[in-house]
């Protein structure tokens, strides 16, 4: 069972938006840093973003700098990913992680999926006219 669960994937054409949404319902988020990664047919899963658990820090896989924004309100216990532009090669299943730890360094350096504990089932994304 997991404990996190996405919405918000589907099927958009190239240069459109859209927003992923995490909802943690069995635990509080505030004191958990949170990632988002995504898996294309073939490839590794790939950290796409991070958020610290007071959302003070945050960090991007180059390919998506300028036009995806994680963000997190941990009020309504969720954590978003809104996704600008999309291009074709962003097509994948994409994963919600987390991880307790509300240190501002978490999300320094790569985005390892090692580094993360608790999981979603994904969430597909696919771009394509």
């Amino acid at each position: 069972q997991s404990l996190l669960l996405e919405s918000g994937g589907g099927l958009v054409q190239p240069g459109w938006s859209a927003r992923l949404s995490c909802v943690a319902p069995d635990f509080t988020l505030d004191r958990y840093t949170f990632a988002w990664f995504r898996q294309a047919p073939g490839k590794e899963r790939e950290g796409v973003s991070c958020i610290t658990a007071n959302g003070d820090n945050t960090n991007y896989v180059d390919s998506v700098k300028g036009r995806f924004t994680i963000s997190r309100d941990n009020a309504k216990n969720t954590v978003y990913l809104q996704m600008n532009n999309l291009k074709p090669e962003d097509t994948a299943v994409y994963y919600c992680a987390g991880v307790w730890g509300p240190y501002p360094t978490m999300c320094a350096g790569a985005i390892r999926k090692e580094q993360f504990d608790y999981w979603g089932q994904g969430t597909q994304v696919t771009v394509s006219s």
